[in-house]
């Protein structure tokens, strides 16, 4: 007989459907007691129902029963003298023979296993195979084997309803995660590329489709999908050795694995012949249905991935192939994972780090154009992060928005701030005083009490509204209404300063912006890095250049924005200016401040008390270059 094993069962997995325990021991007793006693007991072995056979302590069959025979398509007769381990194929599993030897040799006092076998008709059945030490000091065992293929099969198919979704009739997330836990063994992958792929598949819009339709049509519709996507893994094997597993995940989540993947080609091909597939309608009940679908592909070598880290890493692509459009495949970037895993421990330490203090201010001088005086300075946020070191705010600010964080986060930049400005005032008492301005997102006007906090901490600091100006980008403000204008409206009635920060890159709405509290427009960067410079071409340095090439229509624009800017009563701000030319010409303009590496980078606050501790005052120490790169 031959045949494949489940190997070793434990004892208490004997089949009650085939034979019961006590059958068992009754045979066993009888079995042992079979050379001595009367012939009761030898007819008794041999008309038992149970399929059972003596063997010597050398492993030979010295007397089998007709059960027996008849289950392996032979006569009792003619298994006597054959090797018990043979008839029911011991040796072909590794566990299973060591246990029969143990057996064999008094060490072990029962074996268990599970077997396919083979009748010689060409018959393939499930045996539960059973060898047990004959009792006293009779020597040898007792083999029995029961026919189990009725239950075997009946629990085939309760394991295939289990790990086969309904709907699709593919694969669910249970057989899926076993196929690759699988396929991650050393033992699955040796011998062939060495490698994984997976193309992690979600279909857009799916969800419209159950709410319009109903999940009758949904189903309908995954199905198609299903049967799609199962000829795309078919078509892919032609050409390679293995077919992809396709399996539903859930939802409208599907995945096609691929086991020893050839690299990054395969899987892009397949991830495209499966967008393809989805790309023509589906027809359901008259109805043309269209779905695309986004899809995250993943591809590396198998020796060092976990299920779990895959999983990740497709779960991942599948969000930026959502995000950067939809409809496509997007390919798994370490570095762009990177960044997200630091930009996910940036957000969770955000909290914390405002309470641990790590958070700083610099301050970047605005200089009257006219007279190159300090006439106040923003405070720029940094954080001081204990891992990635010192942290522009572009690095966390948008994480502050999106968290929430950025309320408590504002409170603190604008105390700070204000309690500097103080500072430097009253130690200065001589000097007209400088304004500080301070960012303000607008989750800050909506999410808080935003005139509250500022008329309670000028309270407190003793700084004088007038010195103070808060900036909101040109996109906040634009189209505001409600509580934001009311709150802008407040404050500027207060007699703080409110500034358009990046002003014309976003609506640039001047009729608009002359029914707004706002008092001072901040130009963005680009139209000063836009000026062209005056001279030869061959005059210019290394840092012209991108200037020289840009439109000469930046500097009309600047300068019809000032204008405007001007007859509608408002101050203009130039921020990025950079070169002396550019600031002669924002001052023929008539821009009214600048801001920028001309006259200083963001410093400390000790660096802006040199400014105005300078001698001459605070334009000589301008001028001198204090603060410059």
């Amino acid at each position: 007989m031959s045949g494949t094993s489940e190997g070793p069962a434990p004892a208490a997995d004997l089949d009650r459907s085939a034979v019961t325990e006590s059958d068992f021991e009754s045979a066993l007793s009888g079995a042992r007691e079979r050379r001595t006693e009367p012939p009761t007991y030898r007819s008794v072995f041999t008309a038992a129902p149970l399929a059972m056979a003596v063997v010597d302590p050398d492993g030979t069959v010295v007397s089998a029963n007709d059960t027996l025979g008849e289950l392996l398509g032979t006569t009792p007769q003619a298994l006597l003298g054959c090797a018990a381990a043979d008839l029911v194929d011991l040796a072909a599993d590794t566990r299973a023979w060591r246990a029969y030897r143990e057996v064999l040799s008094g060490r072990q006092s029962r074996l268990r296993c599970t077997r396919r076998l083979k009748r010689p008709d060409g018959q393939l059945l499930w045996a539960q195979v059973t060898v047990a030490p004959l009792a006293g000091d009779a020597p040898g065992l007792l083999l029995s084997v029961a026919d189990i293929s009725a239950r075997h099969e009946l629990q085939a198919r309760l394991r295939h309803l289990q790990m086969h979704d309904p709907v699709t009739r593919l694969p669910n997330r249970a057989l899926f995660f076993e196929r690759l836990t699988t396929a991650l063994e050393p033992e699955s992958y040796e011998g062939g590329t060495g490698r994984i792929g997976l193309c992690y598949l979600d279909l857009d819009g799916f969800k419209a489709v159950n709410d319009t339709l109903g999940h009758r049509v949904g189903d309908r519709l995954l199905a198609a999908v299903a049967e799609r996507l199962t000829h795309c893994a078919e078509e892919s094997s032609r050409s390679r050795v293995g077919t992809p597993l396709v399996a539903r995940l859930g939802g409208d989540e599907f995945a096609l694995l691929v086991e020893d993947s050839t690299g990054t080609d395969q899987l892009a091909d397949l991830a495209e012949s499966a967008l393809t597939a989805l790309r023509e309608p589906v027809d359901i009940a008259g109805r043309l249905l269209s779905v695309t679908a986004s899809v995250g592909v993943v591809e590396r070598h198998a020796a060092g991935t976990t299920p779990t880290a895959l999983m990740q890493a497709a779960d991942t692509t599948l969000y930026w192939a959502k995000a950067d459009g939809k409809a496509r495949w997007t390919l798994f970037d370490p570095e762009r994972n990177a960044h997200r895993m630091t930009r996910q421990a940036l957000a969770s330490t955000l909290r914390p780090a405002i309470e641990r203090g790590e958070f700083a201010l610099e301050y970047q001088p605005l200089v009257g154009m006219e007279d190159g005086r300090l006439r106040g300075v923003e405070a720029l946020i940094r954080w001081n992060h204990p891992q990635f070191g010192v942290l522009a705010p572009n690095r966390f600010i948008a994480l502050a928005e999106e968290d929430g964080s950025i309320v408590p986060l504002g409170r603190w930049v604008l105390r700070t701030a204000c309690e500097q400005a103080r500072s430097w005032q009253l130690a200065h008492p001589d000097e007209e005083p400088i304004f500080v301005s301070v960012n303000v997102a607008v989750r800050q006007v909506w999410d808080s009490d935003l005139v509250a906090d500022v008329a309670r901490t000028l309270a407190e600091t003793g700084l004088a509204p007038e010195l103070l100006q808060l900036e909101l980008t040109e996109s906040a403000v634009m189209g505001s209404a409600g509580r934001p204008l009311q709150a802008l409206q407040a404050l500027s009635d207060m007699g703080v300063q409110i500034a358009i920060d990046d002003f014309g890159t976003g609506y640039s709405n001047l009729a608009y912006l002359s029914r707004l509290p706002v008092s001072v427009l901040k130009l963005d960067g680009s139209f000063v890095r836009g000026f062209q410079y005056e001279g030869r071409a061959a005059e210019r340095d290394a840092a012209d250049a991108e200037a020289a090439s840009a439109s000469p229509a930046d500097e009309v624009i600047v300068e019809a924005m000032v204008q405007l800017a001007h007859r509608l009563g408002l101050s203009v701000t130039a921020e990025c200016v950079e070169t002396s030319d550019q600031a002669r010409r924002l001052r023929r303009i008539g821009c009214d401040t600048g801001q920028g590496w001309l006259y200083s980078r963001p410093v400390s606050p000790d660096r802006i008390s040199e400014l105005l501790d300078a001698p001459g005052g605070p334009e000589t120490g301008v001028q001198a270059g204090v603060g410059k790169p």
